[in-house]
């Protein structure tokens, strides 16, 4: 009852900001007569009264569809469609990584829409998008399937070793258990049994592989096991359902789980009750392996990293390699959720932060009088209109340079993003950052979408892994660095 009431209560606040920001556009003229005349002096752009528009998207009938529409491509950050143009509502498909339409009953939009100086030239406002063209040129506006009506995105190399995954009773399990010392949610003998029971199922081969334990969320899973049954308080340590389920399961699992996932739950043979010593003689099989193993032996023991230390670690095990990787999906796994849990230090969110800086040479830096950057959660939205790149559009078109970043996709939430709506009107979203730089500077343009797939490869190397370790890693944690910030 409370979020459709919130949700509620933030689909109305969306319509009224809208209407009454190009109200004030209308009464404050902002869209001038002249910018009006530059406008119908195009082929595409036939006379339109804004205040008609208005009017019509006021008095008009519900539609039964949101059909999504596609206006033509010409010079400028707005335009005014030819015809009728229905707002286009996008959904992200988490699981298949797809954009696709809405269809649902929604007021018709009025018959303007704001396009990107990315892929339109019509003019409006001081700033003439002469250079748009560079941000466009390497990609075509991507075309709808006849047949299904999505725009797919475009497919990435997969970056772990195994493509199985991810099971989703033990993503919700590790929803539980993969948080903090006062957070974590123990699992009752009920759930911990059916969760022991499917790591033993997919252990000896009697799921697909749709359905299979991804060996990153065994790492993910054990890590976290070990790291509540060495340090947290008792009330988020393991339940007596638990205990019971483990000492039942753990001799049949020992027998299927990797030698990594045996040492990650049980480091020290020590918490099972069975004397083990392939948790004290494990080393790791890479070099990178090796450096995983000595930082999990403390790290689930409680302890912590020099920030000199963990950014070695970082480079040295990112970026992921995907199949002919050497770094174990599972030892990452558990290190990432372990950090998190754990409770990060000063220099280890130092290091997190700063470890790949130069990871491309060193940063150019746009010599502009102001830059006005959006930094918006990276796995997009998936209930509500993402306006920021609404937003920089206009403030670009008026001589306020704008910088945006981000991803194709992104779990957990899997949402539409900034890279998406661009790729769908046919931007180029794999700029450089010194072609990125160029944009910002150039006085016709003044906008720059940079994607972390460019920017910051060994970052963007973990994106599947985040989807199966349920929880955000640690990178991924900004608003920890910002406490720190506000404290200066």
């Amino acid at each position: 009852m409370l979020e459709c009431s919130i949700g509620s209560l933030a689909a109305v606040s969306s319509f009224f900001f809208f209407f009454f920001f190009f109200f004030s556009l209308l009464k404050f003229g902002v869209w001038n007569q002249a910018s009006m005349e530059a406008m119908r002096t195009t082929s595409l752009a036939r006379p339109l009264s804004w205040k008609d528009s208005i009017s019509s998207f006021l008095h008009s009938d519900y539609d039964t569809t949101m059909q999504l529409q596609r206006g033509k491509s010409g010079p400028g950050l707005c335009a005014v469609a030819p015809s009728g143009f229905g707002f286009v509502g996008l959904k992200g498909n988490s699981r298949s990584n797809q954009l696709c339409p809405i269809s649902r009953p929604i007021k018709r939009f009025p018959q303007c829409c704001i396009r990107s100086a990315l892929t339109s030239h019509y003019y409006l406002g001081p700033r003439r998008p002469t250079s748009a063209r560079a941000i466009a040129g390497k990609s075509a506006p991507s075309k709808l399937s006849d047949d299904s009506g999505e725009n797919r995105i475009q497919a990435r190399a997969k970056r772990l070793q195994d493509a199985v995954g991810p099971n989703k009773t033990l993503l919700d399990a590790q929803a539980r258990v993969c948080t903090g010392p006062t957070q974590t949610r123990p699992l009752d003998e009920a759930q911990a049994y059916k969760v022991l029971n499917t790591v033993l199922q997919s252990g000896r081969g009697e799921l697909p592989d749709s359905e299979k334990v991804s060996k990153a969320q065994l790492g993910a899973f054990f890590g976290a096991m070990t790291l509540r049954a060495n340090c947290f308080p008792p009330p988020t340590r393991w339940s007596d359902g638990e205990r019971k389920a483990m000492s039942e399961l753990w001799p049949a699992l020992s027998k299927c789980l990797p030698e990594e996932v045996l040492f990650l739950a049980d480091p020290e043979g020590s918490i099972m009750g069975e004397p083990s010593d392939v948790g004290p003689n494990f080393s790791g099989k890479s070099p990178p392996d090796v450096q995983l193993v000595s930082a999990l032996r403390r790290v689930m023991g409680g302890g912590h990293l020099e920030q000199e230390e963990l950014a070695n670690l970082l480079r040295g095990v990112l970026p992921l390699q995907g199949p002919k990787g050497e770094v174990s999906d599972a030892l990452l796994a558990a290190f990432m959720i372990c950090s998190r849990m754990n409770g990060e230090t000063e220099g280890e969110l130092n290091a997190y932060c700063m470890a790949f800086d130069d990871e491309l040479d060193s940063l150019p830096v746009a010599k502009v009088k102001s830059l006005t950057h959006y930094g918006e959660p990276y796995d997009g939205n998936t209930r509500f209109f993402r306006s920021s790149l609404f937003v920089a559009a206009v403030r670009a078109s008026y001589g306020e340079t704008c910088l945006l970043h981000g991803v194709d996709w992104m779990p957990p939430k899997g949402g539409v993003t900034e890279e998406q709506m661009l790729k769908y009107m046919g931007a180029n979203t794999s700029l450089t950052l010194k072609e990125a730089v160029k944009l910002l500077e150039d006085k016709g343009v003044g906008f720059a979408y940079i994607s972390q797939r460019e920017a910051r490869p060994s970052l963007h190397s973990l994106v599947d892994l985040r989807e199966h370790i349920k929880k955000r890693p640690p990178i991924a944690t900004t608003e920890k660095v910002q406490r720190y910030i506000k404290e200066f």
